[in-house]
């Protein structure tokens, strides 16, 4: 187990961090000493105002900017492949973890068709159970297509 690397403390060290901008070192902090690395982090240090307008504006218009540090993400239970949202839309779903896309689609088709308002009306508890099928579907369905975009 690696230890904060914040002098002085001797909590898990699971939280990299830059040591300079566009730099590959990294600092690992607990989650405290990170919280306040990250407060007095400057992203634009070393930009002029026009440089540093241009790149917040290219940034707000997708995501890119995340994809280059996807793998620092926290990951969840099981072999890694599925985040802690997935595992838990596939709960909803009723299936296990390593259900394919074709059994996450049957099994939200087969339950939206016995929790959905027009066939249970009045039922509220359908109509909840309905909405986090639905919930369900939809994370795991853009997983599935980032799956497919992504580089191999």
């Amino acid at each position: 187990m690696r230890i904060c690397d914040r002098h002085g403390c001797d909590e898990p060290g699971d939280c990299p961090a830059p040591k300079s901008p566009n730099s590959p070192d990294r600092w690992y902090f607990c989650e405290r000493h990170a919280a306040e690395y990250n407060r007095g982090w400057n992203y634009f240090e070393g930009l002029n105002a026009e440089e540093a307008a241009e790149r917040e504006a290219a940034e707000r218009r997708d995501a890119s900017g995340f994809e280059q540090a996807r793998h620092y993400r926290w990951s969840g239970p099981g072999d890694g492949t599925r985040s802690r949202d997935e595992m838990r839309a596939l709960e909803v779903l009723e299936l296990e973890p390593d259900a394919d896309f074709e059994a996450v689609r049957a099994a939200w088709r087969r339950l939206a068709k016995a929790n959905h308002p027009d066939v249970r009306p009045g039922d509220a508890e359908a109509a909840t159970r309905f909405q986090a099928i639905q919930a369900a579907y939809d994370v795991l369905r853009v997983a599935e297509e980032a799956k497919s975009w992504r580089p191999a």
